[in-house]
């Protein structure tokens, strides 16, 4: 059995990754700024900016998976992500570990037609920018020889088990719950692409089975033909029993609320992908590794039920 550690261990897709790793009887270390005990791994807590700290954690690791979350603001992201991805690369290193970095697709800014890994990097956005630096990073290190690694993107996702971190568990979801009208940012009329929560967390433990696997960058399996926001609300509320009305909310609305909140001021930034949408294409995934993704409807049935139950 390897050791699976996991930095950055009470976010949603460690959640989720967690009993995978459990069920394949894996060993598996947690590790946290504030771990939360699990009897069956080890719990750790440490400091990603610390390179002692990380250096620690990693020994003796097989398979590393850096699923750390920041706050959402460039600043911190721009003072903290490049420290955090040298010294993960560089405890990787020292301990022969191959990495997993969970990433999004903020580096390929606005894309016309289908996103895969072929896509070259445009990042339109502060934070697109400062993935597209750590991402070069990891690539140049991939690149060298010098550290088996991968690059696992997946879209802006939901599902359940996922509250505050998923914008349309917040604003579709949960505003069902509430018998409220459903939102949706920018443009509900054009196909986005959100990948489902337990799916990207059953691939990247595939990906972990997989030496081959490595030194490459994946789409993670997310459903085609993606769905306009309004075709995802009208699911969801079938399956939450509320309102399939559409409360759209500019993008001038959340710029100006933006100048008052600062969450909001950092999502403005990212909402060209709502305005223009996109397709992230899971094609080489899903053909190399016989996996097809959770269907839409089927995703979505399973989120309003966790919501319901809660």
């Amino acid at each position: 059995m390897a050791l699976h550690t996991i930095l950055g261990a009470n976010g949603t897709i460690a959640t989720e990754l967690l009993p995978i790793l459990h069920q394949n009887k894996e060993h598996i270390r947690l590790v946290s700024r504030r771990p939360q005990p699990v009897s069956y791994a080890q719990n750790i807590a440490a400091d990603m900016l610390n390179y002692d700290e990380v250096i620690s954690v990693v020994r003796g690791s097989d398979i590393v998976y850096l699923l750390v979350g920041l706050e959402y603001n460039y600043k911190v992201w721009q003072r903290d992500w490049p420290v955090i991805m040298r010294n993960v690369i560089n405890a990787c290193k020292a301990a022969n570990a191959k990495l997993i970095f969970f990433d999004n697709v903020y580096p390929y800014g606005i894309v016309n037609g289908k996103m895969n890994e072929a896509t070259p990097f445009n990042p339109i956005s502060k934070k697109g920018k400062i993935r597209a630096e750590i991402d070069m990073m990891l690539l140049n290190e991939m690149q060298s020889g010098a550290l088996n690694a991968i690059i696992a993107r997946a879209a802006d996702f939901y599902g359940p088990r996922c509250t505050d971190k998923s914008v349309p568990n917040t604003l579709v979801f949960s505003r069902l719950k509430k018998k409220q009208t459903p939102q949706w940012l920018a443009n509900a009329a054009v196909p986005r692409s959100l990948t489902y929560t337990p799916d990207a967390a059953k691939a990247i433990y595939i990906l972990s089975q997989h030496p081959e696997a490595f030194d490459q960058t994946w789409m993670l399996p997310t459903a085609a033909p993606p769905l306009t926001g309004k075709q995802f609300i009208q699911l969801a509320a079938r399956y939450m029993h509320g309102t399939n009305k559409v409360q759209v909310i500019p993008k001038w609305v959340v710029g100006f609320i933006g100048l008052f909140n600062p969450v909001m001021k950092e999502i403005h930034e990212m909402m060209y992908q709502d305005e223009y949408g996109y397709w992230l294409d899971s094609s080489k995934f899903e053909q190399t590794f016989h996996v097809k993704p959770t269907p839409y409807e089927e995703g979505i049935k399973a989120t309003a039920e966790w919501f319901l139950q809660g």
